[in-house]
Order: structure tokens, then C-alpha cells, then sequence
């Protein structure tokens, strides 16, 4: 648009060239032929003025007119582009929005497969934790079981090794009964308790000795502090009660009297 106000322009300015050459054509033929027509030119020059003056207004108010209007082109070209370049902008963050999303959805489909994982590694550590559970309930019942069997063995044993201890037992007291003979009675006696004294020997009961010794409290359990002049102080000097030991371990302590 602004090339053709331009050619209007420049059509403008030919037409009035042409007009001022035809009028001053005709001024050098009103002056050859006289006043009349120098009369005639001055009314041409007139015209002639007048006209350029109204073609050079034209054209500069239509150039004026094609600078606005390109000015205007110009605004509405930078304002399209301005436009195109925001279109394009939203369309690429629009573009960009799904593929956030898709990542999104990504990092959680990942997640959820590490959950699941944990999950059932849980799961397993339960399982495992669960059958050393009932392993170790089964292995304290078994060993309850197999203590209780040993106890029961062990006092089988000790039982029937008593036995024979018993019967000897019966028959010193039927024979005592019988012929009321002291001597033969405490040799009977004598003669059990030493069957007695080897089983429980066997067992493993061992006799504390005390008498003579210097006072131990973890072996002696002093009843009472006598003097005794050829004893020196803190020496058991008498027992009252026998002591006795299992397997090197005390099963009861001897009562004993101990010197001051």
C-alpha cells in the first residue's frame, strides 16, 4: 500500500510538470503575440501555481497518508509476529505440561514399584521371622522334654540303686525282731549304711569336713561360739549336723561349733 500511495505521488507530481510546461508554452506564445497574451500567460502562471501548489500538498498529505498507513502495517506486522511468538510459546509450554506429567507419572510408577518391593521383602523378613519363632518354641520343648526325660532317668537310676539298700533294711529289722540279738542287730546296721553311704557316693555326695578345720562360711554354718582352750579362735571344734556336696557343689552346709 505505501508503493502505490507513492505512485500516486510521483503520478501527481508528472501531471503537474506537465501542466507547468504546457503553461509556460503557452505564456512564450501569449507573449509573441502580444498583450493579450501576456494577459492569457499571467492567468496560466496563475493556474500553473495554483496547480502545483495543490499537486505538491496532495502528494505530501497522500506520502503522509502512506507513511501512517505503513507505520500502522508496520505496528499490525510486529503486533502478528508479537502474537505468533506467544501462540508458539504457549503451544511449546502446553507441550511441555503432558511431558511433566508423563514424567510425574513415571517417578510414581517407580515408587509404587519400589513399595511393593519393600513390601514383600517385609513380607519375606516376616516369614523368616516366624519360622525361627516355631523353630525356637520347638527346640525350648524339646529340651524341657529331654531335661525332664534325663531327671526321670537319673532318678530311676538312683532308685533302683536303692533298692537293694531297702532290702537290707527289711531283713536287719525282721531279724532284730526276731532274735532281739543288740550286737547282731547294730552289725546289720552297720553293714546298710555303709551299702548306702556307696550309692550315694556313687552319685557323686561327698562328706564336708569340718572338724578341726578353720571356719568357712561358704561350707560351714556356725550354730554356736564355745571356748575352747586347745582350739585356736575361729576353728570348728565340733559338728553338729553332717554337711555334703553334689558334684563339687554344696548341697548342704555342715552346722558346726566354732571356738572364740
Amino acid at each position: 500500500m505505501q508503493n502505490t500511495n507513492a505512485q500516486q505521488a510521483a503520478e501527481s507530481a508528472a501531471e503537474a510538470a506537465e501542466a507547468r510546461a504546457a503553461a509556460e508554452e503557452d505564456a512564450t506564445t501569449a507573449q509573441q503575440a502580444g498583450e493579450p497574451a501576456a494577459e492569457a500567460a499571467e492567468a496560466p502562471e496563475v493556474a500553473q501555481a495554483s496547480g502545483a501548489d495543490e499537486a505538491r500538498e496532495a502528494a505530501e498529505a497522500e506520502a503522509a497518508d502512506g507513511e501512517d498507513e505503513a507505520a500502522g502495517e508496520v505496528d499490525e506486522a510486529v503486533t502478528e509476529r508479537a502474537d505468533e511468538e506467544a501462540a508458539t510459546a504457549q503451544q511449546a509450554g502446553e507441550s511441555e505440561v503432558p511431558a511433566a506429567d508423563g514424567a510425574t507419572a513415571a517417578e510414581g510408577t517407580a515408587i509404587a514399584a519400589d513399595l511393593d518391593a519393600a513390601r514383600a521383602e517385609a513380607e519375606s523378613y516376616l516369614d523368616d521371622l516366624r519360622r525361627l519363632q516355631a523353630d525356637f518354641d520347638n527346640y525350648r520343648k524339646r529340651t524341657l522334654r529331654e531335661q525332664t526325660a534325663r531327671a526321670t532317668s537319673a532318678s530311676q537310676a538312683l532308685v533302683a540303686r536303692l533298692l537293694p539298700v531297702l532290702d537290707n533294711f527289711e531283713l536287719a529289722v525282721s531279724a532284730a525282731e526276731q532274735s532281739r540279738d543288740f550286737d547282731r542287730m547294730l552289725k546289720g546296721v552297720e553293714m546298710v549304711f555303709g551299702e548306702l553311704r556307696e550309692v550315694l557316693q556313687g552319685e557323686g555326695l561327698v562328706k564336708i569336713e569340718a572338724e578341726g578345720k578353720p571356719f568357712d562360711p561358704e561350707r560351714h554354718e556356725a550354730v554356736v561360739a564355745v571356748e575352747q582352750e586347745d582350739a585356736e579362735p575361729g576353728t570348728v571344734v565340733d559338728i553338729v549336723r553332717t554337711g555334703y556336696e553334689l558334684r563339687g557343689k554344696v548341697l548342704r552346709p555342715a552346722m558346726v561349733k566354732v571356738a572364740k
